[in-house]
């Protein structure tokens, strides 16, 4: 079977092998669409561009050529912070956030990393419960963090040891 694209949100094949590489500035729009259609408040072209001029460990996920998923990491003095994940609306509910969670965290242990940590907005339930499945605990919240469609939104602050 073949998948069908994400763009029309339908998927006849689950069980596609997900391919992670790096992202590359050739991938910025494609990254900025995806984040566009997930996120009511997306990242701009330019700070992933920043993201990877600086070095950050910026990764995109993708099924048979199809960018599904990216992701962008800050991994120094034996912490990681996840600063970006992200799977296409088209894709979600596929099990693709945990293997994308997964590689980073890999990843991070590669770079010497024993800690990892995170942000999330306390709406997002559903990426809370993927982070507390995978062993991150709340370490505490940053009030007023996020933008939100009414003012603020706060964020929950998660940590896990590697």
């Amino acid at each position: 079977m073949q998948a069908q694209s994400t763009m029309q949100g339908v998927r006849s094949d689950p069980t596609l092998a997900l391919r992670f590489r790096a992202m590359t500035e050739c991938d910025v729009a494609a990254v900025c669409a995806s984040d566009r259609a997930a996120y009511e408040h997306p990242w701009t072209e330019g700070i992933f561009r920043d993201c990877l001029r600086v070095g950050y460990s910026c990764w995109v996920g993708e099924i048979e050529g199809e960018n599904v998923a990216h992701a962008v990491m800050a991994v120094a003095v034996g912490e990681c912070h996840i600063l970006n994940l992200c799977i296409h609306p088209g894709w979600q509910g596929r099990g693709l956030g945990r293997r994308l969670l997964r590689h980073l965290m890999t990843f991070a242990r590669t770079r010497r990393a024993d800690s990892a940590f995170l942000e999330v907005r306390a709406s997002n339930n559903r990426a809370r419960a993927l982070y507390a499945s995978e062993g991150f605990c709340e370490i505490g919240q940053r009030p007023g963090y996020y933008p939100a469609t009414k003012g603020r939104e706060d964020a929950v602050v998660l940590a896990r040891a590697l």
